[in-house]
């Protein structure tokens, strides 16, 4: 079936709807709050959100213009999400909701046309305007879900968490590269029980390495917002091992992961 890029634009909105509606009864200090990521407050994950919006946009509408900036940032010593974050902490939580709404919608408007199909640039491998989007669908439900942790609200499951999965499981190779590691040459099934209590699955069914479990516990994993010793997921095989302890969906340098509760 077709990538139609209208009905990830439409996750994309709900998805950030359900993290709106949580920011806008937020008080100042809420915004101040520190979140599960040490160092990073609940502005800094809507920075974050916002920043990589505008930049997404412009790797997919000016990908030339997207390469420069790329490269001064490689100048640098490559891109820094502490840096960036750093760099928008004197706004109000105010500001930061009004420019994450004007980025988001500059996003989905800008995306809702484009052809799932063409490549871009990004900070790890290029990738289809489709994945493109599908990993602001993950970074909003990943840096969202350590927003509700915070605030102590409820992150009720749904099927975008197919979108979170599918782009974990697309990048396996690179969680180990950005480690420095070869990826052995043996295939993995992913079978996730989603919300609806449907079966999603990724890789062949006869695979002697397995990961099974919850969606979101697979989502909470390879987003690494918790420790593998708090999910529910079965994990069978050394190949399938070692990914669940490297895994992660987000380009970028390896991130550290969480603490087990």
């Amino acid at each position: 079936m077709p990538v139609s890029m209208t009905a990830l634009c439409d996750d994309l909105a709900a998805e950030s709807a359900e993290l709106r509606a949580v920011l806008a009864g937020l008080s100042e200090s809420d915004w101040r709050r520190e979140t599960p990521a040490e160092g990073w407050t609940v502005l800094d994950q809507v920075s974050h959100l916002a920043y990589f919006d505008d930049v997404a946009l412009r790797s997919a509408t000016d990908p030339d213009a997207f390469t420069a900036e790329k490269a001064a940032m490689d100048a640098e010593g490559g891109v820094s999400p502490d840096t960036i974050a750093a760099r928008f902490r004197s706004m109000s939580g105010a500001e930061m909701l009004a420019w994450f709404d004007e980025a988001r919608t500059r996003l989905i408007d800008g995306f809702r046309d484009l052809d799932p199909k063409t490549r871009v640039p990004w900070f790890g491998p290029p990738m289809a305007v489709a994945s493109s989007l599908t990993a602001r669908i993950m970074e909003t439900w990943a840096h969202g879900q350590d927003v509700f942790d915070t605030v102590g609200a409820v992150h009720p499951p749904s099927e975008r968490l197919r979108h979170v999965a599918h782009i974990g499981v697309g990048a396996r190779a690179f969680s180990y590269l950005a480690h420095g590691l070869e990826m052995p040459d043996v295939p993995i099934r992913v079978e996730l029980t989603a919300p609806d209590g449907s079966s999603w699955t990724w890789g062949p069914g006869d695979a002697a390495d397995r990961i099974s479990g919850p969606a979101e516990d697979f989502a909470l994993l390879i987003t690494q917002r918790r420790h593998r010793d708090d999910l529910a997921l079965e994990v069978v095989g050394d190949a399938a091992t070692e990914w669940v302890r490297i895994g992660q969906a987000f380009a970028g340098e390896p991130g550290t992961g969480r603490k087990p509760r």
